[in-house]
């Protein structure tokens, strides 16, 4: 089987950057026992889909063996800063460049130093622990001009890529839920979702990712992602079922805590 396991997870650094903040520690901690279950599937790559690494003319993909630098989060720079030292297989991210263009999307490798890797991929990578030489990645752009269904299809070439190369795979779409967020000072300590509306839809979207439910799914995120204004309307998740052939039996979810007043999640897909 090509596909040995799935992860949803946050992009946001507070897990990583202020994990003394009890709701922002829980998703941290949740990041890291995803990582131990990603290491003991064995996969020989990690497929990567940020939703803050964004692109508006072709479909980009990393292909340079080795990404090194120091990041700023553009938004929680007083926190720190984001080391990263980041290996990719090469090999297989050129597959997933051909597989596009011979499915009709613009793509090219990005292979230059000092290419700024986004927050979400960098944070991910740390705390679940991929992106090692013995465990290296292909990262996938956000193409801001994609649908959903054409994310989806994205998913579903890099899978397939993996498969002619035979190399087993976890795939990990990096976004978040609802993505309202205060705009205000708060004490991180008492961050929540922003709203009852938000809260509500999120958790309805949880329960139907646990329990396999497609098909209830594709109906109601083009809803959830206007009236929750989901973090790029969902093309994370859409990454992960393209890469699944577009069918999972069940979810777990590790956790779902708020990040300063938007939903963060943690979901290992049953497959």
């Amino acid at each position: 089987m090509t596909i040995v396991s799935a992860f949803l997870v946050p992009g946001s650094p507070l897990p990583q950057l202020r994990g003394d903040v009890p709701p922002w520690r829980r998703l941290a901690s949740a990041m890291r026992e995803a990582g131990q279950v990603l290491a003991g599937s064995k996969p020989d790559v990690v497929l990567v889909y940020s939703t803050q690494w964004m692109a508006v003319l072709d479909q980009l993909w990393i292909n340079r063996a080795k990404s090194t630098g120091l990041h700023v989060d553009e938004n929680w720079h007083e926190f720190g800063d984001l080391p990263f030292d980041i290996s990719s297989d090469v090999e297989l991210a050129e597959a997933c460049v051909q597989g596009c263009r011979q499915g009709g999307v613009h793509a090219k490798g990005v292979d230059y130093d000092g290419f700024p890797i986004d927050t979400g991929t960098i944070t991910a990578a740390t705390l679940m622990g991929f992106g090692t030489p013995d465990l290296p990645v292909v990262i996938a752009a956000n193409n801001l001009y994609h649908s959903p269904r054409q994310t989806e299809a994205l998913g579903r070439i890099a899978s397939r890529a993996a498969d002619a190369a035979g190399k087993k795979v976890a795939v990990v779409g990096i976004g978040g839920l609802s993505y309202s967020m205060f705009r205000e000072p708060i004490d991180p300590s008492a961050d929540h979702i922003i709203s009852e509306g938000d809260d509500r839809w999120n958790r309805r979207i949880l329960q139907l990712i646990e329990a396999g439910a497609v098909d209830e799914l594709r109906s109601a995120i083009p809803q959830y992602a206007s009236e929750a204004r989901v973090d790029m309307g969902f093309k994370h998740f859409f990454w992960i079922l393209g890469a699944l052939d577009g069918r999972f039996s069940s979810a777990r979810i590790h956790e779902y805590s708020p990040l300063y007043g938007s939903g963060g999640t943690i979901v290992e897909f049953v497959i």
